[in-house]
């Protein structure tokens, strides 16, 4: 039998038996444990998946990375998301997943991880909400070795949308795309450590160095100032 099947030859079980793996490498990193994804790897291919290369293993543990974060949930870090799951594929994975007890989570719930805030603002800006969204008037800190703050994906979703791909600080489009869409860092006007909102009031879509002149540079105070007059949507918060 052919080493390179297409994904479309992957069985139920061959599936269940990749995804069962992948998740029992998901409990160990969540707990903090190591693992060992080569020796993984291996164990697959002597025994429920003997017919598949290392490297076809490999992708498929990608394609599950990808789906669990279309689900909103968290992938093992050591996995890259594929670019692309075919859509046989990506529903047997789901299916899979789900039988197992992994529901979609809520892309609209606030965060304070960085990374799952960008993943769910991402989902949400592709949707293009029309009305601003509430926000967060008094964002809570969350438990963490350094400061965070409980942040709304549906603000930096809707922010960025407004920008139309360009810097609301210079004037210029986005230097580069993430997720498919222009970046831009949504920065708040009062910070929240100031004790500024989490609202579409409070925040701009900014470049990369229009950002840091915001924090860093020796006209930061006047190039703040000029961001009310230059974002109409902008209100000074006391």
């Amino acid at each position: 039998m052919s080493d390179k099947k297409k994904d479309t030859d992957w069985t139920v079980a061959e599936i269940e038996a990749a995804v069962d793996a992948y998740l029992g490498m998901l409990d160990l990193e969540l707990a903090g444990h190591k693992f060992n994804k080569a020796h993984e790897n291996r164990e697959l291919r002597a025994s429920s998946l003997s017919t598949r290369t290392k490297g076809s293993v490999e992708f498929r543990m990608q394609n599950i990375s990808k789906v669990l974060m279309t689900m909103d949930r968290k992938p093992i870090k050591g996995y890259k998301p594929a670019k692309n799951v075919g859509s046989n594929v990506e529903q047997l994975i789901r299916t899979a997943l789900t039988n197992r007890g992994f529901q979609p989570g809520d892309p609209a719930i606030p965060t304070a991880d960085e990374e799952t805030l960008e993943r769910r603002a991402a989902a949400i800006q592709k949707k293009h909400i029309k009305e601003p969204p509430k926000g967060i008037k008094k964002p809570k800190k969350a438990s963490s070795t350094r400061t965070v703050y409980v942040r709304d994906p549906e603000v930096r979703a809707w922010v960025r949308n407004e920008a139309e791909g360009h810097c609301e600080g210079c004037g210029e489009p986005a230097p580069f795309q993430m997720h498919d869409l222009p970046f831009l860092e949504v920065h708040h006007v009062k910070p929240l450590a100031d004790k500024g909102s989490d609202q579409v009031s409070n925040a701009v879509a900014l470049c990369p160095n229009c950002h840091r002149r915001c924090h860093h540079s020796n006209d930061r105070v006047a190039f703040t100032a000029s961001l009310y007059k230059r974002v109409k949507r902008l209100i000074p918060e006391e």
